[in-house]
């Protein structure tokens, strides 16, 4: 199997299964959508993790299967492409990428897709599309520009040139760098941690952020307005707010 999924109290593991390099080609994509839709609806699962592996997380996309591809092909595979990424991207729970090793092109673009990324201290990332005459094509112009800025983003997907953890870091690439021995470890945590917070609440904000940064201000506002005063309806709202009074901050036990 391309990708793996597996679920534990809480916290479920994405892996992606394709030596050596996990090249995402169209069989990885499919399951990736597959299973992004399956973390969304079910219950059990409150965070996710990313991972490649100890040794790479993805190093892009399977340029042997593009090569043989017409322009027809591609205009048929280009939609479910960025529907893949899309669908991870739209989780409703939190999501981590765990980067060992390289993440490049469809690889950074996945990386991309997550709330957070915990990186290897020796891992590399970047767009190298250009070098194959092309640009990034699953969401890597867009979500790329979003996180680092335009000027960033016009750099590296202008020049091809791979970042290592440091300056991934400096940049908002990544959000974190730990030994590379300490990545999942690390991810997990931060997945396991969220993964016992209230599920409703941590949707609206997840949606609220994503979808307020498409849109103006005010329209965003209306938005987190409507979203806040929803969570009052929640059973999690009442146990947080019973417990910051009675027991201080931080105590809540949530459903």
């Amino acid at each position: 199997m391309t990708v793996t999924f597996e679920v534990d109290d809480g916290v479920g593991t994405v892996t992606l299964a394709r030596p050596p390099m996990n090249a995402l080609d169209s069989a990885v994509q499919d399951r990736l959508a597959e299973i992004a839709r399956e973390a969304s609806a079910r219950p059990d699962v409150r965070a996710l993790v990313l991972w490649g592996g100890e040794k790479v997380f993805a190093a892009g996309a399977d340029i042997k299967e593009m090569q043989d591809m017409s322009y027809e092909d591609m205009a048929l595979r280009s939609g479910p492409l960025q529907e893949a990424f899309t669908a991870v991207a739209r989780i409703p729970k939190p999501v981590v990428a765990a980067v060992t090793g390289y993440a490049l092109g469809g690889g950074c673009e996945l990386a991309l897709c997550a709330d957070v990324r915990i990186a290897a201290e020796d891992a590399k990332l970047g767009q190298p599309e250009i070098l194959l005459g092309l640009i990034p094509g699953a969401g890597g112009t867009q979500r790329l520009a979003r996180l680092v800025g335009p000027s960033r983003a016009k750099d590296l997907i202008f020049t091809g040139r791979m970042v290592g953890a440091a300056e991934a870091l400096a940049m908002g690439l990544v959000d974190k760098v730990v030994p590379a021995a300490e990545v999942y470890e690390a991810a997990h945590a931060w997945a396991a941690r969220l993964a016992r917070g209230p599920a409703l609440a941590l949707r609206a904000a997840k949606q609220a952020v994503d979808a307020g940064l498409e849109t103006d201000l005010d329209s965003g506002l209306a938005l987190e307005r409507a979203l806040f005063t929803g969570l009052f309806a929640t059973a999690d709202r009442e146990t947080g707010m019973r417990s910051f009074v009675e027991q201080g901050p931080g105590k809540a036990q949530f459903r």
